[in-house]
Formats: C-alpha cells, structure tokens, sequence
C-alpha cells in the first residue's frame, strides 16, 4: 500500500498521514520466486474483468487477489481530501517501504474504500516482470503508488490512464513489468505498462478496452498481443511503444504484427503453467470452446490464448466470486486425487512453487485460489445508480476460498473494526482480526480438506446468499435516504456493511470451534439434530474413528508391502 504523508500542518492531515505511513511500513508486498530453467519472476495475483454486457445486471466488474506470504489482509481507506497549493506527496514503494521521492499533490483526493473510489473506478494488477532490464531505479513512481495515488484522483477509467500514465511520464516509474484492470460503470480496460530502464523516465505501456458483452483475465503474464494501431476508441498506447522496441532489439518486423507481451515479456514455461493456466481455467469455466486451449495451459504448446472472450451466459457477481475460488476442478489440472493431495484430497501444495529429485525439476500447479492470499475482491460498478450506492467492493481476507466476500460501499467512511488497518499484523495475533480468524479456519481445513471444506461451504453460503437476498431492499431505502440527504444514505450503508463483517465474524468464530470440536485428535464427533450427540447419561457419546479412505490405505500398502500386515 503506498503511503501518503503530506506536507500540511493540520492535525487532521498529520493524523491522517501516519496512517498511512503504518499502513506502508506493515506491507511488503510480492513473492519473488527463483527458478533453474527461468528468470526470476513474480507470481501472485490474478485479476478478471467483465463487461458491462457479459454480466447479469448490467454492471462492470473486476476481481483482484492479493497474494503474498508477507502481505496481511486489511481494507485500505483514504478519506476524501483538500490541500493546498503547493502541497507535496511523499511516495513510498508498496512493496518495501522504500522512499522513492515526492510528487505535487492535488486540490481535491477522492473517498477511496479498498481498490475502489467515490466514483466506482476500480482498479486491480498482477505483475508480470517482463524484461527486468527496463526496471528504473531512479523512478518515483512504483506499481502499487499508481493505483491507490490514482485512485485518489480519477473519475473514469479512461482518465485514470490518463493519471497514470503522465505519472510515469513525469516521474519515472520504478517497478518492472504491470498489468492493470481499470473500470468505471460503462467500461472496462486492461493496461500493460513496463518501463524503459535506467536513467530513461517513462514507460511503454498499452491499454485495450474489453468489448461490453466479453470477459478477460490477467495473471501475472502481459497479454495484449498485436492491437489495433488506430483505433483510439478502444485502444490506447504510449507513441513510442514499437520504436523503442526496435531500439532495444526485442522485435524487428512490421507495426501490424508487433505483440506487446512478446516484445516485453518473452514466454517462458512458467507463464504459461503458473500464469496464464490461471487465466485459461477461468476462461473454460465460462466457454464451452476454451478446452483446446489446455495444452497452452500445461505449458505443452505457445499459442496464445485470445485476450478476452464472450462467455456462454452472463456472469453474476456470486459467478465471479466463486470463479475467485477455482483450484481447476474437473480439469487435467486438477490435483486433487493425486498422492500429494494426502488422504482428504487437498488442492493446496505448500510453497515452493518448483522442486527438484535428483537433479530433475518439477513444478507445484498454482491455481486461482491459494493459501497465501492477504485479501480479494469483486467490484461492482453501477451506471443507474447513484454512486455511493451504485458502488460495491465485494471485499473479502484470506484464501478466496476460505473467504467471505462482504458488501463494502465506496461511500463509506468509517472500515469494520475486524479490517481496520492496525488491527493485529503478520507477527501478532488477535481474535479481533478478520485476517486472523479466517486463518485460524482456513489451516484447519487445509490439514482436512474434504472432511472440513463442505462446513466452510455452507456458512459461506448462508452469509453470501444473505448479502444477496437483502441488497434490493437495502438499496431501496438507501435511495430513499438518498433524495433526502446524501449523507444518511452514507451512514445507513456504512452501518450496514460495518455490521454485515461483525455478524460474519461471529458465525466464522462459531466455525472454528464447531470443527475443532467436531474433528479434533482425528476422530468425528457424532450429532444428531444439529447439535453433539449425548449418550444416556449426558457424557459426550463416543466418537467416530473413521481413519482415513480406503485409496489412502492402498498407497500405503504400495508403498510398505506387508510390513504392516497383521499376522495373526
């Protein structure tokens, strides 16, 4: 998170600015994984887009995890704000804390609420690398300052490349290779950005409009192949996009036939088996045809999949949400039946992401939901609506899959206690911490996964179908509120969302004792009309000791003969 301290002597901005400055210094964001075969890359986020068109209500949305092993799961906020002129903002880098410099500040910042502002522009990344010669270390401008700085301070879409990109322009931009999900309540766009290298301020970046009735992706690899060259409508790019490229010596053919992602980010094994399978498994779940495409996905073959697609139906935003929590079931990816998936058919692996046997390396698959994830989202743009009501982060902490999403509207000015930033970090525990205590459930249930999963399942689902069922009726009185004062809508759905996360909280508390209960010391307690069966005298009744499926024990004897039989 890039942390904005102004030079303003008010207490509000003073206070204000620590914050920020805490909220810096606690994250360190991006797992740099290092491989024999390839280059060092970075593989943690996946982002989907949806069209206006494609989705079931006419909004827009974008998805965004945030997945690190040092990042923990809070909601973000900036209050709106004025300054003065004059004013400057110090520039942290998201990933380090690292001081990279200051930039004039504006009038006038916008409410942000997460990855999403006042005026439902979302804005989500992956980092995808690319050539890491391009990387500038005098640049102020790093990945995570442009989104949240941006946030700050665009209406649209189509203007927050605009921010973003005269950001870079005007102070050089500092991280390597970034694709970004931009979207407003009528469009959608993807932008690839890298920069040029040391002591050359700047960047190389395009940015292409997903069409309203189709849906995209991105996952850590630059996707936009070759792009349309006048088309400004729904293409955008940086003039010098193809002659840098010819200066560099990355590409040496015709302006029709220059590739973005080839250009400035050369496909290796790992972008296609840990980045764009990603992409891929989305894209099968939501059209029939994508199925050829599985051996892209496995790393087998290189022709590149199509930057977005028209899905067989609409897309919900429950759709996308549960999109969010894929681990490639029912495909040829899916590991879950395999030896390393243990006795409960785990779809998680521990890291690292490749390993080696006897000099012969082998690679863990990355799906979409993982354990490392700090927290997700579902945005949910809404043109017919006001915007303070029209616009929705679904936010949720933790392993997608494991994982709540709440409503959050992007009017709200006071966050949920539970996702407070400040409450409870990497090295301390709390109860109180939404982080902690989705935690605490998720590394039960990793350790049991089929056994456990199917209770997580169905509280997720009483809460996530109870957000849907009350949305209208909410929303009705919020418009109601609204024609009268704008600011008690405010306060309604702030209350609301603040009290959906302390409720949420106390059923996720509920199920994590009831499976420590029900499961601990590897036995099964038995129930009986929703509560722990009893025997006649009121004692616990003795549990199940089921041990584990029969496919286990069978592995077991491939593996150990008869060393085990019993003999007599």
């Amino acid at each position: 998170m890039t942390i904005n301290i102004q030079i303003k002597v008010t207490f509000d901005v003073i206070i204000t600015n620590l914050l920020f400055y805490y909220l810096k210094m606690k994250k360190i964001f991006g797992v740099i994984l290092v491989f024999q075969l390839f280059t060092v890359s970075i593989f943690p986020c996946t982002n989907f887009l949806v069209g206006k068109k494609a989705s079931t209500d006419g909004s827009t949305m974008i998805s965004y995890s945030a997945d690190s092993y040092n990042l923990y799961g809070e909601l973000y906020h900036w209050p709106a704000m004025k300054y003065n002129a004059g004013d400057m903002l110090k520039v942290y880098e998201w990933d380090t804390g690292k001081y990279l410099g200051e930039i004039p500040q504006v009038l006038q910042t916008y409410n942000v609420v997460g990855n999403m502002n006042e005026h439902q522009l979302a804005i989500g990344e992956t980092t995808f690398t690319g050539r890491e010669e391009l990387s500038d270390p005098s640049g102020i401008m790093d990945y995570g300052s442009l989104i949240y700085i941006t946030l700050q301070r665009a209406k649209t879409a189509r203007e927050a490349i605009t921010v973003m990109t005269d950001l870079v322009k005007n102070h050089g931009y500092y991280s390597t290779g970034e694709s970004f999900s931009i979207a407003d309540p009528n469009e959608v766009w993807v932008m690839e950005l890298i920069g040029k290298g040391a002591d050359n301020k700047g960047a190389v970046w395009v940015a292409v409009r997903i069409p309203d009735d189709c849906v995209s992706a991105h996952a850590n690899h630059a996707r936009i192949q070759q792009f349309p060259l006048n088309d400004p409508e729904n293409c955008i790019y940086s003039p010098d996009i193809i002659s840098f490229a010819r200066k560099k010596e990355y590409y040496s053919g015709s302006d029709a036939d220059f590739s973005f992602s080839q250009a400035y980010a050369p496909l290796d094994f790992g972008a296609l088996r840990f980045c764009e399978a990603r992409v891929w498994s989305f894209f099968n779940h939501v059209n029939k045809d994508m199925g050829e495409y599985v051996t892209y996905a496995k790393g087998e073959t290189t022709d590149p999949m199509p930057l977005y697609i028209k899905p067989d139906s609409k897309l919900s935003v429950r759709d996308v949400q549960n999109y969010m929590r894929d681990h490639y079931e029912g495909t040829e990816l899916d590991w879950s039946n395999e030896f390393g998936a243990g006795p409960f058919n785990s779809p998680y692996r521990w890291s690292p992401l490749t390993w080696e046997v006897d000099s012969v390396e082998y690679c863990n698959e990355r799906p979409i939901s993982t354990q490392q994830t700090g927290f997700s989202f579902v945005s949910q743009s809404r043109s017919w609506l006001p915007n303070e009501i029209g616009g929705i982060i679904w936010f949720g902490i933790d392993d997608a899959a494991q994982s709540v999403y709440y409503p959050m509207y992007v009017g709200n000015t006071t966050m949920p206690e539970a996702m407070k930033v400040g409450n409870g970090d990497l090295l301390n525990f709390t109860w109180d911490a939404a982080f902690w205590v989705h935690n605490w459930v998720s590394n039960m249930v990793y350790n049991r996964y089929s056994d456990m999963i199917k209770h997580v399942n169905e509280v997720q689902d009483k809460l996530e179908k109870g957000f849907e069922t009350q949305q209208p009726e909410i929303e009705k009185k919020a418009l109601v509120l609204y024609k009268k004062s704008k600011q008690e809508a405010i306060k309604y759905l702030n209350e609301y969302s603040n009290n959906n996360v302390k409720s949420g909280m106390d059923e996720w508390m509920k199920l994590g004792g009831y499976l420590m209960v029900k499961y601990v010391d590897g036995v099964v307690k038995k129930e009986e009309n929703g509560e722990f069966k009893r025997n006649e005298y009121g004692q616990p009744a003795s549990p199940e000791r089921p041990g584990y499926p029969n496919e286990h024990y069978r592995k077991v004897i491939e593996e150990t003969g008869d060393k085990y039989k019993v003999l007599f």
